[in-house]
């Protein structure tokens, strides 16, 4: 099983309503692709707020993990936090 983390950076711009559809977008791929085992996706509430969104996927194995990547439905998420002010990710994938 492989586990990826992602955090996420917008710009002040970047309004409330944008940041939970991006949540929404995020979590709506669970049910859209498959080798997804679990995904999790939220605004941070910690005290540090450099990075606002955090989203969490565990795949089946590598394949799935690499089918997502380019998957249709995950570039057009990724287009869509690109388009509402992303500034910047941190991204990390690891075995299970």
């Amino acid at each position: 099983m492989i586990h990826r983390t992602v955090l996420i950076k917008f710009g002040e711009t970047t309004t409330e309503a944008q940041l939970n559809e991006v949540v929404e977008r995020f979590k709506a791929l669970k049910d859209q692709l498959t080798g997804i085992v679990d995904l999790q996706a939220g605004i941070n509430i910690g005290k540090s707020k450099e990075y606002q969104v955090v989203l969490m996927v565990r795949f089946e194995d590598r394949a799935a993990l690499d089918a997502y990547v380019v998957s249709p439905e995950h570039v057009a998420v990724a287009k869509f936090i690109q388009d509402v002010g992303r500034l910047d990710s941190i991204g990390t994938d690891f075995e299970l």
